[in-house]
């Protein structure tokens, strides 16, 4: 197999490339055919952390049963769109995630209803991107949010991109990240949380640990919007670290857990949400994304952009309700 590499599928490590090709193969049999010299870059044996440049010429050297074996074409799954565009551009999309959505598939009925396929299918019907090109780059979201989260995702269209988005999200000094809560209790009018973070992989909770025992730094800043005089407040917190579960837990354990967090939440105030609104899920919004200054090229237009997003329709009706609860 001979490829002619594009500027789409240039500054990525070959064997990333290779695992896209050959999506069927174990990593082994990849690590495999670079020790046996069977992977050459214009003509001349590949070392597997070469970084691929525009017109390169890429051979594969394997037999065609192995070929058929390991290639498969990309199957889109068809489904129906279920979210809001806030903006887009050749470069970029960003979308507005609704509650209960996966952005990736975990098994085989989820991959299909995601975030993610639900932009491909949109991408595909637009042509700008043709599910069965088998180097051509996938658009993928840069980042995540929990299913049971709202809000903005942003997803690079095209290689260059989503390495620059991915880059951002790592050092998080060029963004800004705001997210709206409801929490149990009346919170300061604004804080500052600083408790390092460890996965408990067994339990599969996060919890706050130590940093000489593995856990990593974790900060939040906060701001009080509204309190409400059944004993609840709405807060705008804002993310300087990027933790799994990071608002969850900090909010949990300075005594105001997320209203309906299943995991670290209070299960009394949530079975009473339940009860009165039909409301299962963590009242958690991603709200607000910045591009601060000197964002890098091929996204240096979009230095000092910022998009918002809404509180869904759900969670507004929940906040005009407790109004009168006294």
């Amino acid at each position: 197999m001979n490829f002619k590499i594009t500027a789409n599928e240039a500054n990525q490590r070959i064997d990333k490339f290779l695992k896209r090709v050959l999506k069927e193969a174990p990593l082994s049999f990849i690590y495999k055919m670079f020790r046996k010299k069977d992977v050459k870059v214009n003509g001349v044996k590949a070392k597997i952390d070469y970084i691929l440049k525009e017109n390169d010429d890429v051979s594969i050297y394997l037999k065609d049963d192995l070929i058929n074996k390991f290639h498969q074409e990309a199957l889109l799954r068809p489904v129906k769109p279920n979210f809001t565009i806030l903006y887009e551009d050749d470069k970029i999309l960003v979308a507005d995630k609704p509650r209960g959505l996966l952005i990736h598939g975990d098994n085989d009925d989820e991959k299909r209803i995601t975030l993610q396929n639900m932009v491909l299918n949109y991408l595909s019907k637009k042509g700008e991107w043709d599910p069965n090109n088998i180097t051509g780059f996938i658009p993928s979201p840069a980042h995540r949010l929990d299913r049971n989260t709202s809000g903005i995702v942003i997803f690079g269209k095209t290689l260059p991109s989503l390495q620059v988005l991915q880059d951002l999200f790592r050092e998080r000094t060029k963004i800004r990240k705001k997210y709206l809560l409801l929490v149990r209790g009346i919170t300061p009018k604004n804080g500052e949380i600083n408790l390092p973070l460890i996965k408990d992989s067994k339990l599969k909770l996060v919890k706050v640990g130590k940093i000489e025992k593995g856990a990593k730094p974790a900060k939040t800043i906060y701001t009080r919007i509204k309190t409400f005089s059944c004993g609840y407040s709405l807060v705008e917190a804002e993310l300087l670290t990027g933790r799994t579960h990071q608002l969850r837990v900090h909010f949990a354990n300075i005594s105001h857990p997320i209203v309906g967090d299943s995991k670290y939440g209070d299960f009394e105030v949530n079975d009473f949400f339940e009860r009165m609104y039909g409301f299962k899920n963590q009242f958690l919004h991603a709200s607000y994304f910045e591009f601060l200054d000197d964002i890098p090229s091929p996204l240096n237009y979009l230095s000092n952009h910022s998009f918002s997003s809404k509180l869904p329709k759900k969670e507004e009706e929940i906040l005009e309700s407790i109004k009168g609860i006294n």
